[in-house]
């Protein structure tokens, strides 16, 4: 990945900067050649004011001849001659009169305009004496090319070093960047190796990189936790479950090994009790499979009407509790529909019915109420059985949390997982003048939501 990133970043570079040097290092070249064409003629039309006094005016040749000297120390090579094209005076170097030379003065006599060519290095100008149209004669000055060609190397080679130290800047920055991202992501590959490995602790430390790359860090660590908690917590269920299920099996055992040996006299009586052993592991599985069946529960919720399915369940149950002598009685109010999945508020009442039955006495009594609220209708199942103590009922919730529980210690480890997946909650307090309390805070129906 970083090798992708610094070459992505340095191609980019090396575009952008060939799109803005060899464009800015043209125009250099092409205004030194237009300026050093100017200098040259501006040089020629010197020299031809000075042979205009002497060829025109009949003036003497001091002025033209001092242009001369002038030109020569510059390093120019200055021709002067007349309309029949005949030399009249040129500095000591011959540069001037090559052919492109003499072609430049027939043209000039002609009265055209000359275009200043180049010849071995050096650029030729020239100016005609007096006017286009009636020349008195012609100048032609040859100046050296090299300083020219010296600037232009130097501006080309000053560009090409900015470009390059720009390519080696790019090219620092874009290793920093590619570093700095990768280096976080590196560091969470080697968490999430582990993790994968077993080493349910790990976690990936990320300080450094782009915020993307933090929240990143971030949700590996919540999942990361969150399967430490599920493998944690499956492996205590099933210690859990294993541990429930020793003692039945190996009740149901024993009686199995006494039955056989036992005399004729005894043996309904083991085997009444193995039975009785057979439907503790029964009810135990049962259990365990609603708990399953309620976690994995993702539940669609539709409006309920808590009263009419409280007055369903009452009905039901109330054989149970004349047959032990318990009164139930519903005082729900009517109209409140609460939003929950379909047959959860049947499994939730089952279960705390059944609960309470089993740990009221004889003349006790259950009262079911509901209040509504602003956005929960709070439904309470009420008993005067023995209670929980505050330690029984911190657990309670947990799977086989109440140690001293009559059935299999799943009930309300069940109502707190329905309740809780539908976004209600559930809560154990105390009945004043002694029993336990349960409170069901449900989520209210769309028609009686508050806005």
């Amino acid at each position: 990945m970083t090798r992708r990133i610094v070459l992505a970043l340095l191609a980019l570079t090396v575009v952008l900067v060939a799109a803005a040097a060899v464009p800015l290092g043209l125009s250099i070249t092409q205004r030194e050649h237009l300026a050093f064409r100017d200098k040259t003629q501006a040089a020629a039309r010197v020299v031809a004011a000075s042979a205009e006094e002497y060829l025109s005016d009949r003036a003497p040749a001091d002025a033209m001849n001092a242009d001369l000297a002038d030109a020569q120390k510059a390093g120019d090579c200055v021709v002067v001659s007349d309309t029949n094209g005949r030399l009249i005076a040129a500095t000591p170097c011959q540069a001037a009169q090559v052919p492109e030379a003499r072609e430049l003065v027939a043209r000039t006599l002609a009265g055209r305009e000359p275009e200043p060519p180049e010849s071995e290095g050096r650029l030729l100008a020239a100016e005609p004496v007096g006017t286009f149209r009636q020349p008195d004669g012609v100048v032609v000055l040859a100046r050296s090319a090299t300083p020219l060609d010296t600037r232009i190397a130097v501006t080309w080679t000053w560009i090409g070093l900015v470009a390059l130290a720009g390519i080696a800047a790019s090219a620092l920055v874009s290793v920093g960047i590619a570093r700095w991202v990768n280096r976080p992501l590196a560091t969470l590959d080697t968490a999430a190796r582990k993790l994968g490995e077993g080493r349910l602790d790990e976690r990936a430390a990320v300080n450094s990189g782009p915020p993307e790359v933090h929240r990143l860090a971030a949700t590996f660590n919540a999942m990361a936790a969150r399967t430490e908690n599920l493998v944690h917590g499956h492996q205590a269920v099933i210690a859990d479950v294993s541990h429930q299920l020793r003692t039945p099996l190996a009740a149901i055992r024993l009686r199995l090994d006494l039955l056989a040996t036992a005399p004729p006299e005894t043996a309904p009586e083991l085997l009444a009790s193995a039975q009785d052993e057979l439907a503790r592991l029964s009810r135990l599985v049962d259990g365990l499979l609603a708990v399953a069946r309620a976690e994995q529960t993702v539940p669609k919720p539709v409006p309920v009407r808590v009263d009419e399915v409280v007055a369903d369940r009452v009905a039901a149950w109330e054989p149970v509790a004349q047959e032990r002598g318990v009164r139930i009685t519903n005082h729900c109010r009517a109209g409140h529909p609460a939003s929950l999945g379909s047959g959860h508020l049947e499994q939730v009442l089952d279960n705390l019915l059944a609960n309470a039955l089993d740990a009221v006495p004889e003349n006790g009594t259950v009262t079911i109420d509901s209040t509504p609220g602003t956005e929960t209708l709070r439904v309470r199942v009420v008993d005067d059985g023995p209670g929980m103590t505050p330690e029984a009922r911190a657990v309670a919730f947990h799977r086989f949390g109440n140690p001293r529980a009559r059935g299999s210690g799943l009930g309300l480890a069940i109502v707190h997982r329905l309740v809780t997946t539908n976004g209600g909650a559930v809560t154990l307090e105390e009945t004043p003048g002694g029993g336990l309390t349960v409170v069901l805070d449900l989520p209210l129906g769309h028609e009686r939501r508050a806005p």
